[in-house]
């Protein structure tokens, strides 16, 4: 059963089995905007970024893994989506990050998971928009662990920019925190900027 995160929830990164979960995606699920018309429907296209800004022990940062920057060690984004589902929600997400700890960098102490709407299109106006952690691949999920519903939340309204939660590792052992904040940012380096106060 996943869980609906919420602020400041710590997620287990354990399996049913007992044993660490080491590779899995967040993702993050969307559709482009259907507006009713007098001579038919019209689809509008939805650019959301899905993105990770990797940290170390000093919150220094040691890279961004977005859609300009899609593979770094141990992390891989799968590419840019700038319109969303077109037909209903197909089940996959839109934008998938994965991560296979175990090939990250040992200096690599935190990964903070960011979301920007680039065309400024605010969060709540935008279907079905969520992010899940999970267990899988970007064409399949297997065993989801936690997601957030993003346009079902009051305090998304006329925002365009969240730091969704992060991984941290705290005696050698890998966690995950939801952080779930909006901020101002119309750009991905402020954006990040303001996920330090969280580290």
């Amino acid at each position: 059963m996943a869980v609906n995160l919420v602020k400041g929830q710590k997620v287990s990164l354990v399996k049913s089995n007992g044993t660490a979960l080491t590779n899995f995606c967040v993702g993050c699920n969307w559709s482009a905007i259907v507006e009713k018309g007098f001579f038919g429907n019209k689809k509008i296209p939805v650019d959301l970024d899905l993105s990770a800004g990797i940290f170390d022990s000093n919150k220094q940062l040691l890279g961004v893994i977005y859609f300009q920057q899609l593979i770094g060690p141990g992390i891989k984004h799968s590419g840019d989506d700038r319109v969303g589902d077109i037909d209903g929600d197909d089940g996959l997400d839109n934008e998938v990050i994965s991560i296979s700890l175990p090939d990250l960098p040992q200096d690599v102490n935190q990964i903070v998971f960011l979301l920007n709407s680039f065309t400024q299109i605010d969060f709540e106006k935008i279907p079905f928009a969520s992010v899940r952690l999970y267990e899988g691949t970007p064409t399949k999920v297997n065993s989801v662990f936690a997601e957030y519903k993003i346009n079902t939340d009051s305090k998304f309204i006329g925002k365009v920019s969240l730091i969704l939660g992060k991984l941290y590792k705290r005696n050698n052992e890998w966690k995950f925190s939801a952080i779930g904040e909006t901020t101002s940012d119309k750009e991905l380096g402020k954006a990040i900027e303001s996920a330090k106060s969280y580290l």
